[in-house]
């Protein structure tokens, strides 16, 4: 692996996103001696958290040190070059696809797998940016575990995603509370289904959170309604949608299944734009860093069998 450097007409493919999607793409791609151009811009969706969990082999290990080794793996790699712009803009052309960085610099490539993943839609409140990733978290396969057995709060607005999310939390804690800054808009069934497990409600909106300790995984704060007592807790876990961090796919002409993925056709992620791969969140609910990885690896392969195939014709 090398920094961008020398220019090249045409790449085999250009990696948009140096999480573990596009990094794993580049890594299997440039073991095929292919010329790969990444993009890396530096902000992970995890860039917050403070250990990743559910990676075989890697459990417990901070986000920015896997991308560091991930990086330092790729570095026997000539093929593989890393660019840190931010791709602002892509196109098809004649040869595949040409990009546009937010510097003004143009390339183009044969392929493009896009792995930009996607933003979570943190709640606007006093407190809780300041807590993501300490005592805030939108995951809980990545950090239910370390918040087990601990008073817990569940923020879900406007349906039963909210409810679900509660339902769901109670394999860790027997304490949780649902709040919904606002009327729930819960149903009947969901109602029912909360009450009978002893999951509470509250639909007062929500005015900050008071941060009392914001040590990792140890954090504590009250929760500050509009009206009604204050509630403490250890951990409140969001769940308010997130969004694609890059509208490249769909500018491109990618069908979306909904604003937060693409939709690929087969289990080597291209999609049916011809040349067009997506991995990792960007494509699918299952967003754990160690899918996200194993998806970069099919993206890979399923180019290099591309490539091969118009170059063996």
């Amino acid at each position: 692996m090398r920094e961008s450097k020398r220019p090249v007409e045409l790449w085999d493919a250009i990696v948009v996103g140096g999480g573990p999607a596009g990094l794993n793409a580049a890594l299997v791609l440039g073991r095929c001696r292919r010329k790969v151009l990444l993009f890396d811009d530096g902000k992970p969706r995890n860039l917050v958290s403070h250990a990743l969990h559910g990676f075989l082999s890697r459990d417990g290990i901070a986000p920015a040190q896997l991308l560091a080794l991930a990086r330092e793996q790729l570095a026997p790699y000539e093929s593989v070059v890393v660019d840190h712009a931010r791709v602002i803009d892509a196109a098809r052309t004649d040869t595949g696809f040409s990009v546009r960085t937010c510097d003004g610099r143009s390339f183009s490539a044969r392929k493009l797998p896009l792995a930009a993943g996607v933003v979570d839609a943190l709640p606007e409140q006093p407190g809780f940016r300041e807590l993501y990733g300490v005592g805030v978290f939108h995951c809980p396969y990545c950090d239910g575990w370390e918040m087990r057995d601990q008073p817990l709060a569940i923020y879900g607005r406007g349906d039963d995603k909210g409810g679900g999310l509660a339902l769901e939390m109670t394999l860790w804690s027997r304490d949780i509370v649902l709040c919904s800054d606002g009327p729930s808009g819960l149903s009947a069934d969901y109602r029912r289904r909360l009450d009978w497990h002893g999951i509470a409600v509250r639909e007062e909106p929500i005015v900050r959170l008071e941060v009392g300790s914001n040590v990792p995984y140890k954090a504590s704060f009250e929760i500050v309604f509009q009206s009604g007592p204050r509630l403490s807790r250890a951990a409140i876990f969001f769940n308010t949608g997130r969004s694609q961090s890059t509208d490249l796919a769909a500018r491109l002409g990618c069908d979306m299944y909904d604003p937060k993925g693409c939709t690929v056709d087969n289990d080597q992620r291209v999609t049916h734009v011809p040349g067009l791969y997506v991995a990792g969140d960007a494509s699918r609910d299952v967003l754990q860093a160690i899918v996200a990885a194993a998806e970069g690896v099919e993206a890979a392969i399923g180019i290099n069998k591309a490539l091969l195939h118009e170059d063996l014709a």
